[in-house]
Protein backbone atom coordinates (compact mmCIF):
# COMPACT_ATOMS: atom_id res chain seq x y z
CA UNK A 1 0.00 0.00 0.00
CA UNK A 2 2.87 2.29 0.98
CA UNK A 3 4.80 1.47 -2.71
CA UNK A 4 1.07 2.27 -4.45
CA UNK A 5 1.14 5.74 -2.13
CA UNK A 6 4.74 6.66 -3.02
CA UNK A 7 4.51 6.18 -6.94
CA UNK A 8 0.92 8.28 -7.00
CA UNK A 9 2.47 10.60 -5.19
CA UNK A 10 5.52 10.84 -7.36
CA UNK A 11 2.92 11.19 -10.64
CA UNK A 12 1.44 13.79 -8.65
CA UNK A 13 5.08 15.72 -8.72
CA UNK A 14 6.21 18.19 -10.96
CA UNK A 15 8.89 16.63 -13.52
CA UNK A 16 11.78 19.64 -12.26
CA UNK A 17 11.25 22.02 -9.62
CA UNK A 18 14.07 24.98 -9.21
CA UNK A 19 15.24 26.67 -6.62
CA UNK A 20 17.99 29.89 -6.42
CA UNK A 21 19.67 28.30 -9.55
CA UNK A 22 22.63 29.93 -10.91
CA UNK A 23 24.99 29.52 -13.57
CA UNK A 24 28.11 32.05 -14.17
CA UNK A 25 30.65 32.90 -16.88
CA UNK A 26 32.86 35.48 -15.39
CA UNK A 27 31.47 38.52 -14.89
CA UNK A 28 29.64 38.83 -18.48
CA UNK A 29 27.03 36.76 -17.38
CA UNK A 30 24.79 35.23 -14.80
CA UNK A 31 21.62 33.41 -15.47
CA UNK A 32 19.75 33.57 -11.97
CA UNK A 33 16.02 31.43 -11.55
CA UNK A 34 14.81 31.75 -7.77
CA UNK A 35 11.92 29.50 -8.45
CA UNK A 36 10.55 27.54 -11.56
CA UNK A 37 8.38 24.26 -11.77
CA UNK A 38 7.77 22.57 -14.75
CA UNK A 39 5.10 20.11 -14.59
CA UNK A 40 5.51 16.52 -16.09
CA UNK A 41 3.55 16.49 -19.75
CA UNK A 42 4.28 20.24 -20.19
CA UNK A 43 5.14 21.96 -23.39
CA UNK A 44 6.76 25.01 -22.67
CA UNK A 45 8.62 27.39 -25.10
CA UNK A 46 11.40 29.64 -24.20
CA UNK A 47 12.08 32.61 -26.45
CA UNK A 48 14.20 35.72 -25.88
CA UNK A 49 17.33 37.21 -27.73
CA UNK A 50 20.85 35.74 -28.29
CA UNK A 51 22.49 35.66 -25.09
CA UNK A 52 19.99 35.89 -23.29
CA UNK A 53 20.32 32.40 -21.21
CA UNK A 54 17.57 29.88 -23.16
CA UNK A 55 20.81 27.88 -24.02
CA UNK A 56 21.99 27.82 -20.57
CA UNK A 57 18.76 27.26 -19.18
CA UNK A 58 18.20 24.33 -21.82
CA UNK A 59 21.96 22.68 -20.92
CA UNK A 60 21.22 23.06 -17.34
CA UNK A 61 17.47 21.00 -17.37
CA UNK A 62 19.43 18.52 -19.63
CA UNK A 63 21.95 17.84 -17.20
CA UNK A 64 24.63 18.74 -19.25
CA UNK A 65 25.73 21.83 -17.02
CA UNK A 66 26.30 21.39 -13.02
CA UNK A 67 25.33 25.04 -11.69
CA UNK A 68 27.02 26.98 -9.27
CA UNK A 69 24.34 27.20 -7.07
CA UNK A 70 20.78 26.35 -5.92
CA UNK A 71 19.02 23.21 -6.54
CA UNK A 72 16.67 20.81 -9.05
CA UNK A 73 13.99 18.36 -8.47
CA UNK A 74 14.31 16.14 -11.00
CA UNK A 75 10.65 14.05 -10.29
CA UNK A 76 10.79 15.22 -6.50
CA UNK A 77 14.24 13.71 -6.60
CA UNK A 78 17.33 16.82 -5.69
CA UNK A 79 19.96 16.38 -7.75
CA UNK A 80 22.87 18.45 -7.45
CA UNK A 81 25.94 16.37 -8.84
CA UNK A 82 26.12 15.25 -12.49
CA UNK A 83 23.82 12.67 -13.56
CA UNK A 84 23.70 9.70 -16.10
CA UNK A 85 20.62 11.16 -18.67
CA UNK A 86 20.62 7.40 -19.68
CA UNK A 87 18.81 6.85 -16.16
CA UNK A 88 16.58 10.11 -15.88
CA UNK A 89 15.08 9.60 -19.55
CA UNK A 90 15.87 13.13 -20.46
CA UNK A 91 17.24 14.05 -23.94
CA UNK A 92 18.15 16.82 -25.67
CA UNK A 93 18.54 17.94 -29.29
CA UNK A 94 20.95 20.58 -29.93
CA UNK A 95 20.84 23.55 -32.53
CA UNK A 96 23.53 21.73 -34.74
CA UNK A 97 22.92 18.16 -35.25
CA UNK A 98 25.78 15.85 -34.07
CA UNK A 99 25.59 12.55 -36.05
CA UNK A 100 27.96 9.38 -35.60
CA UNK A 101 30.04 8.36 -38.46
CA UNK A 102 27.89 5.55 -38.75
CA UNK A 103 24.42 4.71 -40.93
CA UNK A 104 21.32 6.30 -40.16
CA UNK A 105 20.15 3.04 -38.77
CA UNK A 106 23.13 2.47 -36.39
CA UNK A 107 22.49 6.06 -35.01
CA UNK A 108 19.34 5.71 -33.84
CA UNK A 109 19.87 2.51 -32.43
CA UNK A 110 22.47 3.81 -30.59
CA UNK A 111 20.87 5.24 -27.84
CA UNK A 112 18.51 2.24 -27.58
CA UNK A 113 21.34 -0.46 -27.36
CA UNK A 114 22.98 1.68 -24.86
CA UNK A 115 19.53 1.28 -22.72
CA UNK A 116 19.69 -1.98 -23.76
CA UNK A 117 16.79 -1.95 -25.66
CA UNK A 118 17.80 -4.22 -28.41
CA UNK A 119 14.85 -7.07 -28.71
CA UNK A 120 12.44 -4.97 -30.28
CA UNK A 121 15.54 -2.57 -31.98
CA UNK A 122 15.00 -2.90 -35.57
CA UNK A 123 10.98 -1.98 -35.30
CA UNK A 124 12.02 0.74 -32.64
CA UNK A 125 14.29 2.44 -35.52
CA UNK A 126 11.91 1.94 -38.46
CA UNK A 127 8.58 3.59 -36.41
CA UNK A 128 11.43 6.31 -35.30
CA UNK A 129 11.88 7.20 -39.10
CA UNK A 130 8.47 7.44 -39.80
CA UNK A 131 7.64 9.62 -37.24
CA UNK A 132 10.27 12.64 -38.66
CA UNK A 133 8.48 11.58 -42.10
CA UNK A 134 11.80 9.90 -43.33
CA UNK A 135 11.23 6.58 -45.71
CA UNK A 136 12.97 3.76 -43.60
CA UNK A 137 13.66 2.24 -46.86
CA UNK A 138 15.35 4.87 -48.46
CA UNK A 139 17.23 6.31 -45.50
CA UNK A 140 18.20 3.21 -42.77
CA UNK A 141 21.12 2.48 -44.78
CA UNK A 142 22.28 5.69 -46.06
CA UNK A 143 25.72 7.39 -44.32
CA UNK A 144 25.91 10.22 -42.06
CA UNK A 145 27.66 12.71 -44.78
CA UNK A 146 24.77 11.28 -47.46
CA UNK A 147 22.06 13.71 -45.63
CA UNK A 148 21.09 17.23 -46.26
CA UNK A 149 20.87 19.63 -43.22
CA UNK A 150 17.45 19.19 -42.59
CA UNK A 151 17.87 14.99 -42.52
CA UNK A 152 20.11 15.44 -40.38
CA UNK A 153 18.28 17.14 -37.62
CA UNK A 154 16.23 15.03 -38.32
CA UNK A 155 17.52 11.85 -37.92
CA UNK A 156 18.97 13.08 -34.58
CA UNK A 157 15.66 13.52 -33.51
CA UNK A 158 14.72 10.15 -34.46
CA UNK A 159 17.41 9.00 -32.16
CA UNK A 160 15.89 10.46 -29.15
CA UNK A 161 12.36 9.81 -29.90
CA UNK A 162 12.70 6.15 -30.70
CA UNK A 163 14.03 5.64 -26.35
CA UNK A 164 10.83 7.46 -25.50
CA UNK A 165 11.94 10.52 -23.57
CA UNK A 166 10.27 11.66 -20.44
CA UNK A 167 11.87 14.86 -21.29
CA UNK A 168 12.54 15.88 -24.60
CA UNK A 169 14.18 19.19 -24.70
CA UNK A 170 14.79 21.07 -28.10
CA UNK A 171 17.70 24.29 -28.82
CA UNK A 172 16.49 25.69 -31.61
CA UNK A 173 15.53 22.40 -33.85
CA UNK A 174 14.15 24.23 -36.74
CA UNK A 175 17.05 27.12 -37.21
CA UNK A 176 18.99 25.47 -39.68
CA UNK A 177 16.08 23.46 -41.64
CA UNK A 178 14.42 23.52 -44.55
CA UNK A 179 10.49 24.68 -44.19
CA UNK A 180 9.30 20.41 -44.79
CA UNK A 181 11.61 19.74 -41.89
CA UNK A 182 10.54 21.97 -39.62
CA UNK A 183 6.65 21.09 -40.20
CA UNK A 184 7.88 16.80 -39.50
CA UNK A 185 9.76 18.15 -36.35
CA UNK A 186 6.79 20.13 -34.95
CA UNK A 187 4.30 16.92 -35.65
CA UNK A 188 6.77 14.21 -34.53
CA UNK A 189 7.05 16.17 -30.77
CA UNK A 190 3.41 16.91 -30.62
CA UNK A 191 3.16 13.30 -31.34
CA UNK A 192 5.39 11.70 -28.99
CA UNK A 193 3.96 14.45 -26.22
CA UNK A 194 0.44 13.23 -26.82
CA UNK A 195 1.57 9.33 -26.88
CA UNK A 196 3.90 8.98 -24.04
CA UNK A 197 3.10 12.32 -21.88
CA UNK A 198 6.39 13.42 -23.06
CA UNK A 199 7.61 16.59 -21.29
CA UNK A 200 8.82 19.02 -23.99
CA UNK A 201 10.91 22.30 -23.60
CA UNK A 202 11.66 24.37 -26.79
CA UNK A 203 13.57 27.00 -27.42
CA UNK A 204 13.24 28.80 -30.38
CA UNK A 205 13.21 32.19 -32.74
CA UNK A 206 10.44 31.40 -34.77
CA UNK A 207 7.27 32.61 -32.91
CA UNK A 208 5.03 31.31 -35.33
CA UNK A 209 6.06 27.46 -35.04
CA UNK A 210 6.53 27.53 -31.35
CA UNK A 211 3.30 28.65 -31.13
CA UNK A 212 1.75 25.59 -32.30
CA UNK A 213 3.94 23.61 -30.05
CA UNK A 214 4.16 25.44 -26.74
CA UNK A 215 1.14 25.32 -24.12
CA UNK A 216 3.26 27.77 -22.01
CA UNK A 217 5.87 30.21 -22.32
CA UNK A 218 9.50 31.41 -20.44
CA UNK A 219 10.77 34.30 -21.47
CA UNK A 220 14.54 34.76 -20.50
CA UNK A 221 16.10 38.31 -20.96
CA UNK A 222 19.74 39.08 -19.95
CA UNK A 223 19.79 36.13 -17.39
CA UNK A 224 16.28 36.48 -15.68
CA UNK A 225 13.18 34.60 -16.28
CA UNK A 226 9.89 35.70 -16.67
CA UNK A 227 6.81 33.18 -16.07
CA UNK A 228 4.10 35.75 -17.78
CA UNK A 229 2.80 32.45 -20.34
CA UNK A 230 2.72 34.02 -23.32
CA UNK A 231 3.60 37.47 -22.61
CA UNK A 232 5.36 39.50 -25.42
CA UNK A 233 8.69 40.50 -25.62
CA UNK A 234 9.42 43.74 -27.65
CA UNK A 235 12.84 44.58 -27.86
CA UNK A 236 13.24 47.90 -29.94
CA UNK A 237 15.19 50.75 -31.51
CA UNK A 238 12.94 53.49 -29.19
CA UNK A 239 13.90 56.92 -30.57
CA UNK A 240 12.63 59.73 -29.01
CA UNK A 241 9.15 61.81 -31.16
CA UNK A 242 6.21 64.11 -29.77
CA UNK A 243 4.29 64.58 -27.14
CA UNK A 244 7.01 63.16 -24.32
CA UNK A 245 6.44 59.41 -25.86
CA UNK A 246 9.07 57.00 -27.49
CA UNK A 247 8.56 55.01 -30.78
CA UNK A 248 9.55 51.80 -32.55
CA UNK A 249 9.30 51.81 -35.92
CA UNK A 250 8.67 48.05 -37.80
CA UNK A 251 9.82 47.08 -41.06
CA UNK A 252 6.69 47.85 -42.52
CA UNK A 253 6.45 51.36 -41.48
CA UNK A 254 4.15 50.99 -38.75
CA UNK A 255 5.12 52.27 -35.27
CA UNK A 256 4.89 51.11 -31.56
CA UNK A 257 4.49 53.85 -28.65
CA UNK A 258 5.97 53.66 -25.46
CA UNK A 259 6.47 55.84 -22.11
CA UNK A 260 10.17 56.51 -20.70
CA UNK A 261 12.02 53.49 -21.86
CA UNK A 262 15.37 52.98 -19.67
CA UNK A 263 17.27 52.72 -22.57
CA UNK A 264 17.78 52.62 -26.24
CA UNK A 265 17.30 49.15 -26.85
CA UNK A 266 15.57 48.38 -23.87
CA UNK A 267 13.19 45.39 -23.86
CA UNK A 268 9.23 45.79 -22.90
CA UNK A 269 6.87 43.44 -21.79
CA UNK A 270 3.30 43.34 -23.08
CA UNK A 271 0.87 41.35 -21.73
CA UNK A 272 -2.00 39.48 -23.77
CA UNK A 273 -4.74 40.75 -21.55
CA UNK A 274 -3.60 44.56 -22.37
CA UNK A 275 -4.31 43.99 -25.97
CA UNK A 276 -7.72 44.50 -27.90
CA UNK A 277 -8.21 42.88 -31.00
CA UNK A 278 -10.51 44.26 -33.47
CA UNK A 279 -11.80 42.88 -36.57
CA UNK A 280 -12.11 46.49 -37.96
CA UNK A 281 -9.97 49.94 -37.30
CA UNK A 282 -10.86 50.98 -34.49
CA UNK A 283 -12.34 54.93 -34.41
CA UNK A 284 -12.21 57.76 -31.09
CA UNK A 285 -10.09 55.33 -29.01
CA UNK A 286 -7.50 56.78 -26.40
CA UNK A 287 -5.01 53.89 -26.69
CA UNK A 288 -1.90 55.34 -28.78
CA UNK A 289 -0.99 51.98 -30.32
CA UNK A 290 -3.22 50.79 -33.55
CA UNK A 291 -1.32 47.96 -35.61
CA UNK A 292 -2.73 45.84 -38.48
CA UNK A 293 -1.76 42.44 -38.63
CA UNK A 294 -2.66 38.89 -39.22
CA UNK A 295 -3.72 36.02 -37.24
CA UNK A 296 -1.40 33.59 -37.28
CA UNK A 297 -2.61 30.79 -35.00
CA UNK A 298 -4.79 30.15 -32.54
CA UNK A 299 -4.46 27.50 -29.20
CA UNK A 300 -6.99 26.52 -26.54
CA UNK A 301 -5.59 28.44 -22.77
CA UNK A 302 -5.29 26.50 -19.71
CA UNK A 303 -7.75 28.45 -18.62
CA UNK A 304 -10.95 27.28 -19.14
CA UNK A 305 -12.94 29.89 -22.12
CA UNK A 306 -9.79 31.56 -23.11
CA UNK A 307 -8.43 31.09 -26.47
CA UNK A 308 -4.80 32.64 -27.22
CA UNK A 309 -4.91 34.66 -30.25
CA UNK A 310 -1.14 34.85 -32.19
CA UNK A 311 -1.49 37.93 -34.89
CA UNK A 312 1.73 38.96 -36.47
CA UNK A 313 2.13 42.66 -37.25
CA UNK A 314 5.26 43.16 -39.67
CA UNK A 315 8.10 40.61 -38.47
CA UNK A 316 6.90 40.76 -34.65
CA UNK A 317 4.13 38.57 -33.02
CA UNK A 318 1.77 39.48 -30.64
CA UNK A 319 0.06 37.08 -28.33
CA UNK A 320 -3.26 37.90 -27.10
CA UNK A 321 -5.97 36.73 -24.46
CA UNK A 322 -9.59 36.53 -25.85
CA UNK A 323 -12.95 34.50 -24.65
CA UNK A 324 -14.33 31.74 -26.45
CA UNK A 325 -17.41 33.85 -27.18
CA UNK A 326 -15.31 36.95 -28.39
CA UNK A 327 -13.59 35.28 -30.80
CA UNK A 328 -16.83 33.88 -32.18
CA UNK A 329 -18.58 36.72 -32.49
CA UNK A 330 -15.59 39.01 -33.89
CA UNK A 331 -15.69 35.71 -36.43
CA UNK A 332 -11.82 35.43 -35.98
CA UNK A 333 -9.83 32.13 -37.66
CA UNK A 334 -6.37 31.83 -39.05
CA UNK A 335 -5.53 34.39 -41.84
CA UNK A 336 -8.54 37.17 -40.98
CA UNK A 337 -7.22 40.52 -41.10
CA UNK A 338 -7.56 42.19 -37.41
CA UNK A 339 -5.79 45.29 -35.31
CA UNK A 340 -4.24 44.94 -32.07
CA UNK A 341 -4.68 47.82 -30.14
CA UNK A 342 -3.10 48.92 -26.28
CA UNK A 343 -1.90 51.76 -24.79
CA UNK A 344 1.74 52.98 -24.89
CA UNK A 345 1.98 52.74 -20.92
CA UNK A 346 1.05 49.31 -20.74
CA UNK A 347 4.56 48.41 -21.95
CA UNK A 348 6.35 47.16 -18.83
CA UNK A 349 10.22 47.59 -18.91
CA UNK A 350 12.27 44.32 -18.61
Amino acid sequence: MEGHVSKVAEKHQPIYEIRDLKCSYGDAFTLLIPSLMIERGDSVGIIGPNGSGKSTLLRTLAFLQVPMGGSIRYRGRKLSSPQNVNTLSVTMLLQEPYLLKRSVFENIAYGLKTRGRRPDLTERVKHALVQVGLDPVKFARRRWYELSGGESQRVALAARLAIEPEVLILDEPTANVDRQSAFQIKEAIGLIRRKYGTTLIVASHDHLWLGQIATRNLEIYDGRVSETGGANLIQGHWQGCKEGLWEYRLSDGQRIYSINPPGEHAAALLHPSSIIVSTEHPEGMSARNILQGTVSAMHLEREPGKVRVEVMVSTLPFICSLTVQAVENLGIIPGKRVWVVFKASSLQWH
